[in-house]
Formats: C-alpha cells, sequence, structure tokens
C-alpha cells in the first residue's frame, strides 16, 4: 500500500485576501502547526484549501509556500482538480515540479460527467506525472458520484493509487470496504472523509482520515486517529465524543465557514473566505465557541 495514502490527512485552510491573492507568510504558519503536530500528511488545496477558488498561479503559490514550510518534514498532497482536463494535468505538472508528494483529483465540471468521461480525465491526468495520485470522491461539490464499477477500473490505472470516499449512507464501513477490496488491487488505498465518520471508518479498516479538523487541530485529530488505528474502540469513542457538538454544526451549515470561525477564535491567520462565501454571524460563531469548548480548546 502506498503509504501517502494512510493515517491522517490534515487539511489546511489557504489564507488568502478577497481577492484570491494567497498570503504565502501565513499558509507557512499554518503548515507548521502540522507538521509539528506530527500528521501523516498535509493535503493542501483540498476544499476547504479553497481551490476551486483559486487561480493556476495562486496555487502554483500555494504549493511552493507549503513545499518551503514543510521541508520534506511531511509529504504534501496536492489537489489538481479543474474543470478542463488540460488544466488539471498542467496543476499536477506545476505541483510535480514544486515538490508535491502526491496528487488528489476531484471531477469538478459544470456539464454532468459520464463514467466514460471521468475514466479518460482520470487516465490523463494519471499519466501526466510520476506522482501517485487519490480519486477524490466528493459528490457533495462535484455532483458526480463513482460507482463502485468505476471505482475498480481506475484502481488498476497506473499512478492511481488512491481513493478519497464520501461516508456510506447506510454507516456500513466495514461491508462498503470489503466489497470495494475485492475488486481492486492489494495496493490500493481506501480513505474517507466527513469527519464524524472518522473513528467508525478507520475502526473498520479504512487505510485514512482525509480530516477537515485536522487542518486547525491536528493535535486532537491525531488523538482520534492513532486510536482508531490501534483498534481501541472505547478510547476512540470517548475522544469523538467530545467531538459531537462540533460534527452536528459540521453536517448542519458544512465545515468552510465554521473553519474561518475556528480559525479566528484560535486566533490564526487564515485570511478572507473566498467571496462570495462570507463569514458566519454571531449566533453561529457562538456555537463553534461552545463546540471547541466542549474540546477543552
Amino acid at each position: 500500500m502506498h503509504k501517502l495514502f494512510t493515517g491522517l490527512s490534515a487539511f489546511p485552510l489557504t489564507p488568502a485576501d478577497p481577492d484570491g491573492i494567497v498570503d504565502i507568510a501565513a499558509l507557512g504558519v499554518l503548515v507548521e502547526r502540522l507538521v509539528s503536530a506530527g500528521v501523516d500528511s498535509i493535503g493542501l488545496l483540498g476544499s476547504t484549501g479553497i481551490y476551486a477558488y483559486l487561480d493556476r498561479v495562486q496555487r502554483g503559490r500555494a504549493v511552493a509556500a507549503a513545499v518551503e514550510a514543510a521541508g520534506g518534514r511531511v509529504p504534501l498532497i496536492v489537489g489538481a482538480g479543474a474543470l478542463r482536463t488540460s488544466w488539471a494535468i498542467d496543476l499536477a505538472r506545476d505541483a510535480e515540479r514544486a515538490g508535491a508528494s502526491g496528487l488528489l483529483l476531484a471531477p469538478v465540471s459544470y456539464a454532468a460527467l459520464t463514467d466514460g468521461e471521468a475514466a479518460a480525465h482520470y487516465r490523463a491526468v494519471a499519466a501526466a506525472t510520476a506522482l501517485p495520485l487519490c480519486i477524490y470522491n466528493n459528490p457533495g461539490t462535484t455532483n458526480f458520484t463513482f460507482s463502485e464499477t468505476l471505482i475498480a477500473e481506475l484502481s488498476t490505472v497506473a499512478g492511481i493509487a488512491a481513493i478519497k470516499m464520501p461516508l456510506p449512507e447506510d454507516d456500513d464501513y466495514a461491508g462498503e470496504l470489503t466489497r470495494l477490496r475485492a475488486t481492486m488491487p492489494e495496493a490500493f488505498a481506501i480513505g474517507y472523509s466527513g469527519d464524524w465518520g472518522a473513528a467508525p471508518s478507520l475502526l473498520a479498516g479504512g487505510d485514512a482520515w482525509y480530516s477537515v479538523i485536522a487542518g486547525l487541530l491536528p493535535k486532537l485529530a491525531l488523538r482520534l486517529t492513532r486510536a482508531a488505528q490501534g483498534g481501541d474502540a472505547d478510547e476512540a469513542a470517548a475522544i469523538d465524543a467530545a467531538f459531537v457538538p462540533l460534527w452536528a454544526l459540521f453536517k448542519a451549515h458544512g465545515s468552510l465557514r465554521l473553519m474561518y470561525a475556528i480559525g479566528d477564535r484560535l486566533s490564526l491567520p487564515v485570511g478572507d473566505p473566498p467571496l462570495p462565501i462570507m463569514r458566519m454571524g454571531p449566533d453561529l460563531t457562538a456555537a463553534v465557541e461552545t463546540a471547541l469548548g466542549n474540546l477543552g480548546v
């Protein structure tokens, strides 16, 4: 299994101003916190990293700054999602030249993709660099859901090493993992996003937690990861219970705005949300304060 796509992958915000200009010094601060905490990888320019709101130049500046800040101490998985296959290839090659360790690719599209179109897109990007690629299965933002048949097909493509899955609707992590692994190479890694599913997905044998909250609270997220990876269900449940108020807010309001509120609460340089996204109002900010208090933050 490709070790890059295992354990805790922390996804930080990408600090930027209202015009989408990345604050590379601020990004360096966030990356250093993750490195110091000991996360297994950093997921740069994921959905939390506002990749869809940044142009190629700013994404390149973000990758260069993160590579410099990480200094080879923690691997960087860089998002390369874009509307056109040629743009995604350009972004993948930019990330490789800058020193990224791997790629994360979402099937971004305006027109709904067919399975054949998605497969061709992934094959083209995977062939464009030597970096291992993780499929980003995020129907909530892309409006494309990977069938298990398509996942099995792509798992055999050279260069495609992993998939980042959404949480199963029936919460049957073990069943889904069993079905998927029966159709793909043994080395292919399967991880999950959706932070409230971290404990059950890891306890069921998931290879990675692609975590939003770890981008700002890496030490707490790492404690949860290690407990679940070690099969300590009681410890994982106890840690997860402290997160429940925050998970409830994530489910109700999405994670992106909440991350800015958490960053503000921690006095971290998270920049401004990408317009037209705005910061939350005072009522939700107060709810975030309460949820963080439950975590002892």
